[in-house]
């Protein structure tokens, strides 16, 4: 008897699968027939979780996910991955694309596939080039990037320093401006190159 099998997969911890978990049960998955992955990059080529899907997959079983994406990243992976549902005679179900079958052991089913999985690397592709345009934009241009806003000045840094010249150990100094000894002493020789 052919069954439905489940995989969610998010690629951070921060992130949450709960929205793909409600639309995958939703589509009559089991939640006994359900992998999810955690913080597992699709770019990976092993992720425990989908290998444990695939291993659970049989003649005439059907993979559901929300995504595309949710497979992996390159046409070349996705490719590989249409080989092996069709060895092992499973289909695929591609819930945002209509909830619609894809039977990859058919010749229109791989080929629609194919152009899916060349369409989802595209879409990566842009998204990345997008973001790295933005970043340097924003370099050009003077702006902030974002990231850890700096908590110790270096106003702080030079009184710091002071502390230091007059003997107290740079290990305590750094401790109490909450910074490791290290980023004490790369913050402490940019300012005195900065002066110089």
């Amino acid at each position: 008897m052919s069954k439905l099998i489940g995989y969610a997969r998010v690629s951070t911890r921060q992130q949450s699968t709960d929205r793909q978990e409600v639309d995958i049960l939703a589509s009559g998955v089991r939640r006994d027939d359900l992998y999810v992955d955690q913080g597992v990059s699709g770019a990976r080529a092993s992720r425990p979780q989908f290998d444990r899907a695939l291993n659970a997959l049989q003649d005439g079983d059907t993979l559901v996910i929300t995504t595309l994406d949710r497979l992996g990243r390159s046409t070349q992976n996705m490719l590989a991955f249409a080989g092996e549902l069709r060895t092992r005679g499973a289909g695929l179900r591609v819930l945002n694309l209509g909830g619609g079958d894809v039977d990859t052991s058919t010749p229109m089913g791989s080929m629609l596939f194919t152009i899916m999985a060349a369409l989802g690397q595209m879409e990566h592709d842009i998204k990345r080039e997008r973001v790295v345009d933005s970043i340097t934009k924003r370099r050009q241009a003077g702006k902030d990037l974002g990231g850890r806003p700096r908590l110790v000045t270096d106003s702080q840094v030079r009184n710091a320093q002071r502390l230091v010249d007059a003997g107290e150990t740079a290990s305590a100094v750094a401790r109490d401006l909450g910074m490791s000894r290290a980023t004490f002493y790369r913050r402490s020789r940019a300012l005195n190159l900065a002066g110089d």
